[in-house]
């Protein structure tokens, strides 16, 4: 009898364009071999030119939702997107501060669009889930909110990234896809400093729209596969890469990335 698919479950708002959010998670979760449960903390109206609106899930409802998988299912590792409330980060960190799994908290204020997807209240609630995650992954922007900082130079990145890591005892996967120059430079830092960093041709394309819900639920599943972190982080890199070159150019604005047409980069089971 073939081993079992690892289960990820994505706590995320739902994208009713299909190119983030839960619709991106469980697309990447099924093509990387995973089992893909949902909790939905928000329902969105929304398409490749901006979100037209969202509706919050109470936070009795997600919980609910979360427990439901948890506790019958369960989890070997999961991804933590858009919260929709501090209420529902709040609750998150005290129900999952006992999970023995991986923990992946995208830290999302913001979507690819430029609308707003988290309130001021809501990131001053994202330290408590960020103490509970094996590692948290901001963009460049999100890195800067998160320290403090109106914005980040190149030479800051480090110092910021080590500063998130240190004050809440976690990984940071610091992503360059924000910043200047023909080079994406991705650097994952612990509290104790640098652990690795990743560089690559920027992609000349506006079908970018769920990049890092990709990336972070590829990284989700990647661990709940039993992968080393620094691994699954360059397996869920090249997964998002390919998903990007192989996005299908739909919408007006910012497209969806390719996910069902990513060929199968490595077993990652055995990568």
């Amino acid at each position: 009898m073939s081993k079992p698919p690892p289960r990820i479950l994505s706590i995320a708002g739902s994208d009713s364009s299909g190119g983030a959010g839960i619709q991106a998670d469980i697309k990447t979760i099924t093509m990387l071999g995973g089992y893909a449960m949902t909790a939905i903390t928000a329902v969105t109206a929304q398409n490749t030119r901006g979100v037209q609106g969202v509706e919050v899930m109470p936070p009795g409802f997600v919980m609910a939702q979360v427990e439901s998988c948890l506790s019958d299912i369960g989890a070997d590792a999961i991804k933590i997107g858009m919260l929709g409330s501090p209420e529902i980060a709040r609750h998150l960190a005290k129900r999952l501060d006992t999970f023995t799994g991986a923990i992946v908290f995208d830290p999302v204020m913001v979507a690819t669009s430029g609308s707003s997807l988290a309130s001021a209240e809501t990131i001053a609630a994202f330290g408590d889930l960020m103490q509970i995650a094996t590692v948290v992954t901001p963009n460049l922007p999100e890195l800067a909110a998160l320290t403090g900082r109106e914005q980040l130079d190149e030479e800051d990145v480090f110092d910021a990234a080590r500063e998130l890591a240190q004050a809440q005892d976690t990984i940071v996967l610091a992503k360059g896809g924000h910043g200047d120059g023909d080079e994406v430079i991705d650097r994952v830092i612990s509290p104790s400093g640098k652990l690795a960093s990743y560089g690559h041709a920027r992609i000349d394309t506006r079908h970018t729209h769920g990049t890092g819900c990709t990336l972070s639920a590829a990284l989700a599943t990647l661990l709940g596969h039993g992968q080393p972190l620094v691994n699954a982080i360059r397996l869920a890199r090249g997964f998002t890469f390919a998903a990007i070159e192989n996005a299908p150019g739909f919408g007006e604005g910012h497209g969806p990335l390719g996910h069902q047409a990513v060929r199968k980069l490595e077993d990652p089971r055995e990568a």
